[in-house]
């Protein structure tokens, strides 16, 4: 079955290839962070023993107040994505407890008896159109692949660690056909048609996994930023399922939007978008600032893996950037930020820094805008991270 045929919503521009993969260390501050993929995933055999969550630094960010967006008057927000571009079942046998989400100003999310996890990210129709196209995005980002972990085309078993929509595992069971291929997350989001070698479970990564030891041949995680507080401990349950000389692979963004050339300000609504997801993750313990923390590679480290690979690459917000390749990730990211902004901020902000709805809407328009001007040369640090289970494990 062709990947056209699978996507639910396909991305909005036409395909292009990926930006340059920078060296691991990066010179830029890593910057997005941003949704996170949808849910996370699975939950799996063998407890870790719990890290601790990092410590929260109590000094002052340069964060604005909600007060300060919902005083401004609202500028003119008729178009949601940038440049006006049109953009806009569960799996098996659920429990209909599981359908019975939870509804917040609107917005659906994940039901408390799946995960008591505070995930920000709604998973409703709207949500669901954003997590296709930052699949798309981020394949961009890889060349067009979906892994760059050195796989051989034999592997048995592979694991999709909060796969939402599941367009990555389709893709995959389809590249892989004789491969046992299981995506998971918080919520029964994803298609019932799907290739035979593929299943989705409804499950929580945060939980201790139940899957045998020594099982899968590779685990992929994907855009979680925002929804783990103790990555060492899932790092852990990863490498207990692992086969001895398996990979795992994360790859995610930070929340610290990068500028080079000068052009953010610290009053603007893209400087501010770290600003706020810095503040949360103060408040809550929630990690989002994944390249600056070094949780990934630093977090894979302590849970025994090997041969540690790290990549980093610095994609566009906006289709500012005159490299062509650069331009297209910035077109798509652009859109996959600006589709739906109030769906990022509605819990946390909401929920944790006690915004309005009028200040919420607000920062979300000014963000927009800007975003659509292309007049601030902002990037989003991306981070990619292999690693492998010693043979002798």
């Amino acid at each position: 079955m062709s990947s056209a045929q699978k996507r639910k919503a396909q991305s909005p521009i036409p395909e292009a290839k990926s930006p340059t993969v920078q060296s691991p260390k990066g010179q830029a501050k890593s910057p997005t962070p941003g949704p996170a993929s949808p849910t996370p995933g699975p939950a799996s055999p063998t407890p870790g023993s719990a890290s601790p969550p990092p410590a929260q630094s109590n000094e002052p960010t340069e964060l604005l107040p909600g007060a300060h967006w919902g005083e401004l008057d609202i500028p003119d927000d008729h178009d949601s994505t940038l440049g006006g571009s049109d953009v806009e079942s569960s799996t098996a046998s659920i429990s209909s407890t599981i359908l019975q989400y939870r509804t917040i100003k609107g917005r659906t999310y994940h039901n408390d008896a799946v995960s008591d996890t505070e995930y920000w990210g709604p998973n409703d129709a709207k949500a669901m159109e954003v997590m296709d196209i930052y699949h798309h995005t981020m394949t961009l980002m890889i060349d067009e692949k979906l892994y760059t972990a050195p796989l051989s085309k034999d592997i048995k078993n592979a694991l999709d660690v909060g796969t939402g929509t599941g367009l990555w595992a389709i893709d995959f069971a389809d590249e892989f056909p004789n491969c046992n291929v299981i995506g998971t997350d918080i919520s029964p989001i994803q298609p019932s048609w799907v290739p035979p070698n593929l299943q989705f479970n409804i499950d929580d990564a945060t939980r201790e996994w139940t899957y045998q030891p020594d099982f899968f041949d590779y685990i992929h995680i994907r855009w979680l930023c925002g929804t783990i507080k103790d990555w060492p401990s899932l790092y852990k349950e990863a490498y207990k399922c692992l086969k001895p000389g398996g990979w795992i692979e994360h790859m995610d963004g930070d929340v610290n939007f990068v500028c080079l050339d000068g052009t953010m300000p610290k009053e603007s609504a893209t400087y501010q978008w770290g600003q706020i997801w810095s503040e949360v993750q103060r408040k809550t313990g929630v990690m989002f600032n994944m390249l600056d923390s070094g949780c990934m590679e630093n977090g894979i480290k302590e849970a025994g893996f090997t041969n540690i690979q790290v990549e980093d690459i610095l994609a566009p917000t906006t289709p500012w950037s005159k490299d062509e390749k650069a331009r297209q990730i910035g077109l798509y990211q652009g859109v996959s930020l600006t589709t739906d902004v109030e769906g990022f901020l509605n819990y946390f902000c909401g929920q944790v820094m006690g915004w309005s709805d009028n200040e919420m809407a607000n920062y979300a328009a000014y963000l927009r805008r800007e975003m659509k001007e292309c007049k601030i040369h902002s990037n989003i640090p991306w981070r990619v991270v292999r690693a492998q289970k010693p043979l002798d494990a």
